[in-house]
C-alpha cells in the first residue's frame, strides 16, 4: 500500500489549524505558501505539460486580470489553472465565481484547486477537447490560457487553438501569455486579431501577456 504523500496530505489539512480546532480543517494561507512546491514538483514529473519552474508571479496575473473583459454574462474559461495565480487574480478583478470555469489536466492541480477556491467549479480535463467539457450551447465571452502552447507537441497545440474558434464567437477574448517575448502579431493563425500585447518583467522567466479578439468566419 503507497504511503500517504506528506505534501498532498498539508494541502488538504493545515495541521496547525486542525490541531487548534481540534478537528481537520483547511487554511488557505497554508495552502497559498505551498503552492510553490507543488509547482516545483509537477514541473519535475511533468516539464513539457507545466512550461515553468515557478508559478506566475502577481505581476503577471494581475496583468492577465486586467486585461480580462468584466462585462458580459458570458462564461469566462481560464485553462491552466495551475496552482491559482491567475484564478485568484480574476476573482479579485471583480470576475463574478458563477461566470468562471477552470480547466486543469493535472490531478494534483486539480485537488489544490478545488481547496482552494470551494466556490469556483473546477474541471479536470484536456484543454485539446475543451468543448466536450463545457455544458453545450453554453455562451463563453474569454478564454484565459496559460498553457504553455510552444513547448507541447503542434498537433496538439494545433487542437487546443481550434478548440478555441470552435468556442468563442465573434468578438470574443483570448488572453494567453508567452514566454517567447518576440511572439508575432499572428501567432494563432487565422480567426485571430491581437489587440494588445505588453511584456512582463517582474516575473520568472519574463513573459509576454497578449490579448487577442476572436474574428468573424466569412460567410457568417
Amino acid at each position: 500500500m503507497r504511503s500517504p504523500d506528506p505534501l498532498e496530505a498539508s494541502l488538504a489539512f493545515c495541521p496547525i489549524c486542525a490541531k487548534a480546532l481540534n478537528a481537520p480543517a483547511v487554511c488557505r494561507t497554508h495552502l497559498t505558501t505551498r503552492s510553490p512546491r507543488l509547482f516545483l514538483r509537477e514541473w519535475i514529473n511533468r516539464p513539457g505539460r507545466v512550461g515553468a519552474v515557478w508559478p506566475s508571479s502577481k505581476r503577471l496575473a494581475q496583468c492577465m486580470a486586467a486585461q480580462t473583459p468584466m462585462s458580459g454574462t458570458g462564461l469566462v474559461i481560464e485553462l491552466g489553472g495551475g496552482t491559482g495565480a491567475i484564478t485568484q487574480a480574476l476573482l479579485a478583478q471583480g470576475l463574478s465565481r458563477e461566470r468562471l470555469r477552470v480547466v486543469e489536466r493535472s490531478p494534483a492541480f486539480v485537488r489544490h484547486l478545488r481547496q482552494r477556491f470551494p466556490s469556483v467549479q473546477v474541471i479536470q480535463g484536456d484543454a485539446a477537447r475543451l468543448a466536450a467539457l463545457l455544458p453545450e450551447q453554453a455562451a463563453i465571452d474569454v478564454v484565459v490560457s496559460s498553457l504553455p502552447l510552444r513547448s507541447l507537441p503542434r498537433a496538439e497545440a494545433l487542437a487546443i487553438v481550434e478548440q478555441w474558434r470552435r468556442v468563442l464567437p465573434a468578438g470574443g477574448a483570448l488572453l494567453q501569455f508567452s514566454y517567447a517575448l518576440q511572439a508575432p502579431a499572428d501567432w494563432l493563425g487565422a480567426g485571430f486579431a491581437l489587440r494588445d500585447s505588453q511584456l512582463i518583467w517582474r516575473n520568472l522567466p519574463p513573459a509576454r501577456v497578449m490579448r487577442f479578439e476572436r474574428l468573424a468566419t466569412p460567410g457568417h
